[in-house]
């Protein structure tokens, strides 16, 4: 997959297949319109483009109103990671900016869609809108196709036990630390991507390597409170684990963003030390708890360890 982050190199694509969209969360539903724009890239001998943009037009366009406080599904790093295990072609990364935000629908395709990209198919979801003041929408997009000699589809909602998949669905059951519910809106396990720290002190006192870490993008949501069933995954080696999160702001009833992301690796003590990680949440556990009795808590993380084993195969 090649990644874009100037519109002028999308110019000489071969029959290109393109869709847009924030696609934050790669879940169900972008994969079926992933899924649509290989099939029908490889009908025509062309190529798949997917425009995307950073950072979320909501954060820019209401910053004091619902994007102040949107957390994102994935970090940026964490999504080019999830597009390219879906074998697109291209991923375009535009900067949205208030002046981007000002482009009308119909200079985003007459523009971009067909003066740089001349596109031969146009994909997008379901009640997709998107230019100015999202003015345009799937009937204003198939006209203009007509006009401009593109084809538009849309692809349906996507559904999971009779429910439409959404990235605000997502975000509201990792909120509620309903991991398995999320991970299957998204059909992959939540992703939470970082450098450990490895700490001294505490693995000395529970005689097991404790790691700290530590998350680059602030925007970056992090379930609650509470001790979680993960795999941990670095440099091709892959194991089970245990992480915990607390937030201290509520431990302490106060506000702060002072969130601490704790994780012990069921195997290879040692090696995951300043290696960057990708760790993979499966379940919630139980609540966490902070206790000064150390014996208290080497018991509970026995404990922790035996649900680990049985529920991660």
């Amino acid at each position: 997959m090649k990644i874009h982050r100037n519109i002028e190199e999308l110019k000489g694509i071969k029959n290109p297949v393109v869709t847009t969209g924030s696609f934050d969360g790669v879940h169900v539903g972008h994969k079926a319109i992933i899924r649509r724009l290989k099939k029908l890239a490889k009908d025509i001998n062309g190529e798949t483009v997917l425009i995307t943009f950073d950072p979320h037009p909501r954060r820019v366009l209401y910053p004091d109103a619902e994007g102040k406080d949107l957390l994102m599904i994935l970090s940026q790093k964490e999504k080019i990671e999830l597009m390219e295990k879906t074998g697109l072609d291209h991923l375009m990364i535009v900067n949205f900016t208030k002046e981007f935000s000002q482009v009308s629908c119909i200079d985003f395709i007459e523009k971009i869609i067909v003066g740089i990209l001349n596109a031969k198919i146009v994909v997008v979801g379901f009640n997709h809108q998107f230019g100015y003041q999202r003015q345009g929408d799937f009937e204003y997009l198939y006209k203009l196709g007509r006009t401009h000699n593109f084809d538009v589809e849309e692809i349906p909602e996507q559904d999971i036990q009779n429910e439409s998949v959404s990235s605000t669905k997502i975000r509201k059951a990792l909120l509620q630390g309903n991991i398995q519910r999320a991970n299957a809106y998204l059909d992959h396990y939540y992703l939470v991507k970082g450098i450990p720290e490895f700490l001294p002190t505490r693995s000395e006192d529970f005689k097991r390597d404790i790691y700290n870490l530590e998350i680059e993008e602030n925007v970056k949501l992090i379930p609650p409170d509470g001790v979680y069933a993960v795999s941990i995954s670095s440099d091709g080696f892959n194991c089970k684990g245990i992480l915990s999160i607390i937030n201290w702001g509520i431990k302490n009833n106060f506000l702060s963003d002072e969130i601490q992301i704790e994780f012990h690796p069921l195997e290879k003590d040692g090696f995951f030390a300043d290696r960057e990680v990708n760790i993979y949440f499966h379940k919630r556990i139980r609540d966490s708890s902070v206790s000064l009795d150390k014996e208290f808590v080497r018991a509970q993380l026995v404990r922790d360890i035996m649900m680990v084993e049985e529920l991660i195969y």
